[in-house]
């Protein structure tokens, strides 16, 4: 029944029929990897209506960008009657709607992309620090010399202390910087938690954003927060766009409050034409694009194959959804 959620029991049968609504790249390369396995059938589902799964599908997989458009309620029809769970190829869930979970058990790839992510914050801190971008010479004339800084002895603050904050943590300590975190949990870290974000921010020469976006976490950094930031705090957001105020951003970098911004994320992706950061100087701007590394779909494919035997087994499934932390 709608409203829900069903709970799994071991199949009988030793094959799966798995339905798949990824757009035809992404398909392509996840079908070259979970093919090989003989416990599955994949069938094909239109991107565009995710929620319409084969009344003969098992398990559903999916990506959480492409249920932006979901329905408010559940579509009729829904649960389809044979499903299982929820596969994401994602890592976040604010794609999704609510109803999804009600009825589902929903797991992510949490994880398959960290260590890329972090590189990717490493690189945009040790750019900013090193003036990777102003340093170039190509003429004569550009033969000058700048002072340069480094990550060793600065404090690198991290909002969000998952597997991406972690792996960042790890990243900068091996560079010499000094790492504090803020999360909203009480759990543990290897390294120093500070109660508030504003703390954070007022602490840290480079702050990188690694939360999941959630109703707490949207507009998270306002006028309000930048107005403590460390002078020339350089922050990175590899997370999702609307947890920044893009216009309180702006006027903390133009009234030089905020020294610069790495975004590979934006509220709008991309920006309309015109927008402010695609000239403004002290940001740079990527196209969402910091989980991209070699392998990443086979480590996508080869957590869902883990899922597979851990179904078939009648053993509990590895990454699960936790709606309260948002991933």
């Amino acid at each position: 029944m709608p409203g829900r959620r069903r709970v799994l029991s071991p199949m009988a049968a030793e094959t799966l029929i798995v339905a798949s609504n990824l757009d035809e790249r992404l398909y392509a390369e996840f079908l070259s990897q979970i093919g090989r396995s003989g416990k599955l059938r994949l069938i094909p589902v239109d991107p565009n209506a995710p929620w319409e799964v084969p009344p003969q599908a098992d398990v559903l997989l999916t990506t959480s960008r492409i249920w932006r458009r979901a329905p408010a309620q559940p579509p009729p029809g829904w649960p389809s009657p044979k499903l299982k769970w929820v596969q994401s190829t994602s890592t976040g869930i604010d794609g999704f709607p609510p109803w999804l979970f009600a009825s589902h058990q929903v797991a992510c790839a949490r994880g398959s992309s960290a260590a890329a992510i972090a590189e990717f914050a490493l690189t945009a801190m040790l750019t900013q620090a090193k003036r990777w971008d102003q340093i170039r010479v190509s003429s004569p004339q550009g033969w000058k010399q700048r002072g340069l800084r480094t990550l060793a002895g600065a404090t690198v603050g991290l909002a969000g202390v998952g597997a991406i904050g972690g792996r960042v943590a790890q990243l900068s300590q091996a560079f010499g910087a000094h790492v504090v975190g803020w999360r909203r949990s009480d759990q543990p870290a290897d390294f120093e938690l500070v109660p508030t974000l504003r703390e954070l921010i007022s602490r840290s020469d480079h702050l990188v954003v690694c939360l999941a976006l959630t109703d707490q976490t949207r507009g998270l950094f306002t006028d309000e927060v930048f107005a403590l930031a460390k002078p020339g705090l350089h922050i990175v957001n590899i997370a999702r766009g609307e947890m920044i105020d893009e216009d309180a951003l702006l006027r903390a970098m133009d009234a030089g409050l905020v020294g610069a911004a790495t975004l590979d994320t934006t509220a709008r992706e991309p920006p309309p034409e015109g927008h402010p950061f695609y000239g403004h100087p002290r940001v740079r701007l990527s196209p969402h694009i910091s989980w991209s590394s070699p392998g990443i779909q086979t480590r996508i494919a080869e957590g869902f194959l883990q899922n597979v035997d851990l179904f078939l087994a009648g053993k509990p499934l590895q990454n699960l959804i936790e709606l309260e932390r948002g991933y």
